[in-house]
């Protein structure tokens, strides 16, 4: 299900919110909303796969995210580790815009790791 989470302008290029969702499960799931620096969004797992750490707190460089911790960067179309030493991918979600407001659905997750 589609849940409105932010509104376009609420960020802008190059930059990360953190959120909290509820997963289908009815756990709370954290995600990285990330507007990268062609202004494209894109939703990814909130938690690094190497250390654990928010990547909201990273920095947005192309259609990457770095984290802060060790340096790793993450494709934010895919979830796949681009540099070291994250070796693992974190899941992404699909974004959908419908007009001014942004959607994140949790029941799917969009990632193309295999």
């Amino acid at each position: 299900m589609k849940e409105h989470v932010a509104d376009v302008g609420d960020l802008e290029p190059g930059e990360a919110l953190a959120l909290e969702l509820d997963g289908p499960d009815g756990s709370l799931v954290p995600v990285a909303l990330v507007r990268d620096e062609d202004g494209e969004f894109h939703a990814l797992s909130d938690i690094c796969s190497h250390g654990q750490v928010n990547l909201s707190d990273g920095e947005v460089e192309g259609s990457t995210l770095e984290c802060w911790l060790h340096g790793s960067t993450f494709d934010l179309r895919t979830g796949r580790p681009t540099g070291l030493p994250a070796t693992q991918p974190v899941p992404v979600y699909p974004v959908t815009i419908d007009g001014e407001r942004v959607l994140i659905d949790l029941d799917v997750t969009a990632n193309l790791n295999a």
